[in-house]
């Protein structure tokens, strides 16, 4: 099915509107249009064809928004690139790419017009989110232009929505969760305000002061956000919550101070949102296999990520009740998901073990009000040499800042192994260790 692009319709029917707002300026949906028509016109100029995959390697602001809707207007695959990543990380997930922006797009006159009217193919690809399972290796996820679609449904129904809404992303635009925000006010013609990153005092004042309607954010953002003194946001209606695990004390403590917090359940596989406040979206089917294990069917769902019997297999555990509404109890895989981030353990015991002073380490996640999960590391050091804080230096010139171990136990012991090898990850939890450093904020 093919139907109008979301920019033109927005364009054409609300064109002098906020679309965008950022630090950088503000654009208006006719605006925006025309950067993105320029956009899209230099993507061609550079060899793009539609359905060629484009690598937008920018931080979130006014030059990725242009790059993404260039992107859907020229048919091309926007596949966001997180530049918080190592160069090395970055390449992997950019393989592949006819072209990797790293620039914002040309957007003067001389730089031509990409001026032809164009449409989605609702079952074409849109982009691609790479997500980590339970390997260190990046998984790709292609969403279609239904999926957006019928998940910005979906999330209107749940939530509500109107030509006025202002949603704060302070996500990442490289994942699911932020990049939902741009095309899903593109699809409701109303405005999506897009910071860099999470900064309390920033997020504060727009929470207070800018009329924000709606914002999404994960464990540790709420939690620095309520020590930071937030209290009944009067525009505020819905605070989406999750990105990984939500302490119930920190639900509590939300509602509370009189912040409308929304739990709200999703992976990148199902374009988001699946549940919010219990029930799952209109359009999603939901079920729990007999060992716990959640499926989801229906719209939202990348066709490639169902299994032979039609349905997604989460990984994660959890039960519905008798109103229909889920709970989720935990997760069958090994990942680590901190401050809505995904962490797989097996890629930070890799670079702690290149550490000269380390023999074994293994990786875990535990319950943290701040961050939903705390990455912990249990390392076994070369002649008792215990030096925490040298440990995650060296993490760090290595991995993306929220991999680095929160903190980090020391055993003088061999950590526990199946005969084979592998750690006996159930029986990290309850590991005696020798010492525990201090931990950082």
């Amino acid at each position: 099915m093919i139907i109008e692009a979301w920019l033109e319709r927005a364009a054409a029917s609300r064109g002098g509107a906020c679309a965008l707002q950022t630090a950088h300026g503000n654009l208006s949906y006719a605006q925006l249009l025309k950067r993105a028509r320029a956009g899209a016109g230099a993507l061609a100029r550079e060899g793009v064809r539609r359905g060629d995959k484009v690598a937008i390697a920018l931080p979130p602001g006014l030059g990725f928004a242009v790059a993404l809707h260039a992107c859907m207007l020229a048919g091309a695959i926007a596949v966001p690139i997180d530049v918080r990543l190592g160069e090395a990380e970055r390449k992997i997930l950019a393989a592949g790419a006819a072209l990797v922006v790293e620039e914002p797009l040309a957007d003067t006159q001389d730089a031509g017009v990409f001026a032809s009217a164009a449409h989605h193919e609702l079952s074409a690809t849109a982009a691609i989110i790479h997500t980590s399972g339970t390997t260190s290796a990046p998984k790709p996820i292609e969403l279609t232009y239904e999926n957006f679609l019928w998940s910005a449904l979906g999330s209107a129904v749940a939530l509500g929505s109107t030509a006025e809404e202002r949603w704060l992303c302070t996500l990442p635009l490289s994942h699911v969760g932020g990049l939902s925000i741009l095309i899903r006010s593109a699809i409701y013609q109303s405005t999506a305000i897009v910071h860099e990153r999470f900064e309390t005092d920033r997020v504060l004042h727009a929470l207070r002061s800018e009329g924000i309607t709606q914002v999404s954010l994960v464990a540790t953002t709420l939690s620095r956000l309520l020590d930071g003194g937030l209290a009944r946001p009067a525009a505020l209606r819905c605070a989406l919550t999750g990105g990984g695990p939500v302490p119930d004390a920190l639900i509590a403590r939300a509602r509370e101070a009189g912040v409308p917090v929304a739990p709200t359940y999703g992976l990148t596989e199902a374009c988001s949102q699946v549940t919010t406040n219990g029930p799952p979206l209109f359009c999603t089917r939901l079920r729990t296999a007999e060992d716990g294990e959640i499926l989801v069917a229906g719209p939202t769902v990348a066709r490639g990520a169902l299994a032979g019997d039609g349905w997604l297999h989460t990984g994660d555990e959890g039960h519905l009740d008798e109103h229909g509404q889920l709970h989720v109890t935990g997760r069958k895989a090994d990942t680590i998901i901190t401050g809505g981030e995904n962490v797989a353990p097996t890629e930070v015991e890799s670079v702690l073990e290149a550490h000269p002073a380390v023999l074994e380490a293994a990786v875990l996640g535990r319950s943290d009000e701040q961050w939903g999960e705390a990455v912990v590391a249990i390392v076994l050091v070369r002649d008792g040499h215990w030096d925490a804080h040298e440990l995650r230096a060296h993490c760090a010139k290595h991995l993306a800042p929220y991999k680095v171990p929160k903190r980090v136990h020391f055993t003088s012991t061999p950590l526990p192994r199946t005969r084979s090898g592998k750690l006996l990850r159930k029986d990290l939890a309850s590991y005696a260790c020798d010492g525990e450093n201090s931990r950082l904020a």
